[in-house]
């Protein structure tokens, strides 16, 4: 049909009697003036680079991270998050547009209702990703529901889970946003193995040192249906660890 729509003005117009030639004007127009130089024309300021934030302008700023972080539980969509700015900005004003006495008895509610909703949708996402998971070369699924992969062999002791681990690591969720790492935090973790979430007690002790693995962590052996801040109730978790040292002190 595409082809119909082009060719068919081309038809008509080829079947249309020719257009009769203007006559030529008896005198030849002038030139028109030339348009001022493109040189002359002022260009627009470039927007000032925003200001540095100083590090108590940072420190605020992680406040408010923190504080998003921990309405992870109530799965806020993007007009949700302004209704709270709202609130926020209304209390600064000291005029709430509503009784905090009133609806704060909800708040509780509100959240185990949306922690369901939030726990439902990460067990979606997160039996897909397993099953993804343990296909992959080199995975090894094991009873607990654990997925596990070596990445790196190591070359030293593995741990018991009485042991103290040094660590190196860092923490996903199945879509990739990161809520943990000991490498942005410029230090490794160190903690003993019985004190741990369950896949990490089972999986370090799969290491040996220098090795690094990735533990897929199934909710059940993680955080559970609760979660945790920044962690949805019924995620899948996904860890990029690197033992370090057993038994604490500098890693060897």
């Amino acid at each position: 049909m595409r082809g119909v729509l082009i060719l068919l003005p081309a038809v008509l117009w080829a079947q249309a009697p020719a257009p009769k030639k203007a006559a030529a004007p008896a005198t030849a127009p002038k030139p028109a003036a030339a348009r001022p130089a493109a040189a002359g024309v002022a260009k627009k300021p470039a927007a000032p680079a925003p200001k540095p934030m100083t590090d108590e302008e940072k420190t605020i700023y992680a406040l408010g991270l923190t504080m998003y972080r921990s309405l992870g539980q109530f799965d806020l969509s993007p007009a949700e998050v302004d209704i709270i700015k709202k609130a926020l900005t209304d209390s600064v004003a000291g005029k709430p547009a509503e009784d905090i006495q009133t609806w704060g008895p909800k708040i509780q509610d509100l959240a185990t209702a949306r922690a369901a909703r939030a726990s439902e949708k990460q067990k979606v996402l997160s039996s897909a990703y397993l099953t993804k998971a343990a296909g992959e070369p080199g995975a090894e699924k094991c009873a607990s529901g654990l997925v596990y992969k070596e990445l790196r062999p190591g070359t030293g002791e593995s741990p018991k889970a009485t042991d103290t681990v040094k660590v190196n690591y860092r923490g996903t969720l199945v879509d990739g946003t990161e809520f943990d790492s000991s490498y942005k935090r410029g230090e490794p973790a160190e903690f003993p193995l019985n004190g741990v979430i369950k896949c990490w007690t089972e999986g370090v002790q799969k290491m040996k040192v220098g090795g690094k693995s990735q533990l897929v962590c199934p909710a059940d052996i993680a955080y559970g249906p609760g979660g945790r801040p920044g962690i949805p109730g019924g995620a899948t978790l996904v860890f990029e660890i690197e033992l370090l040292n057993i038994g604490g002190g500098p890693a060897k």
